[in-house]
């Protein structure tokens, strides 16, 4: 379906089920990475991932195209879910995020590769919420500055501020589980 976001909207509000198929194939992975990310854990971004869906077909009737983009809107979804997960988490702290072992058969590229994955993960989940939220929105979901800075509801200054103090923690982080390896 090359449908619009807008016109998949209309369709799912009319219980089409060949458009929220569609609605799914094209926004669930996106969904899935940005919760992923935020969360640490792909299982609870598969919970945000469905909850943001049934909020997608409760809104559907009612979405008004034009006075907001949705995919802005969107984003805010999940990211508004993964903040209730993360405060929700908050009442049983966890040092630090589980390990995962490589199903693979290991060669030691992969093995210094899921390190490197595990330590930006690490760094990231250490960032402050907003200045996550910001990398995110930006390196990962590929948002443009503006539209970043629309879904977190800050001027561009502002997210440009946050994503400037991020990255600065994220070197620090990065250079400093670097140098304890050595």
């Amino acid at each position: 379906m090359g449908e619009t976001d807008e016109r998949l909207l209309a369709l799912i509000a009319q219980n089409n089920a060949a458009a929220v198929e569609a609605m799914v194939e094209r926004k669930l992975p996106r969904l899935i990475r940005l919760a992923t990310r935020m969360l640490g854990d792909r299982g609870e971004a598969e919970d945000i991932a469905q909850e943001t869906f049934l909020r997608i077909w409760r809104a559907a009737p009612g979405w008004r195209a034009g006075e907001a983009k949705f995919d802005t809107w969107l984003h805010r979804v999940a990211l508004n879910l993964c903040y209730d997960r993360l405060r929700r988490r908050r009442e049983t702290p966890v040092a630090e995020l589980p390990d995962r072992p490589d199903e693979r058969p290991g060669a030691e590229a992969d093995m210094l590769a899921a390190d490197d994955q595990h330590q930006v993960r690490r760094a990231l989940a250490e960032l402050p919420e907003r200045q996550r939220e910001a990398i995110v929105l930006q390196y990962y979901q590929e948002l443009s500055n503006g539209d970043a800075a629309e879904v977190m509801g800050i001027s561009i200054e502002a997210l440009e501020s946050l994503l400037s103090r991020a990255r600065r923690q994220l070197r620090s982080r990065l250079g400093r589980d670097r140098d304890e390896m050595t």
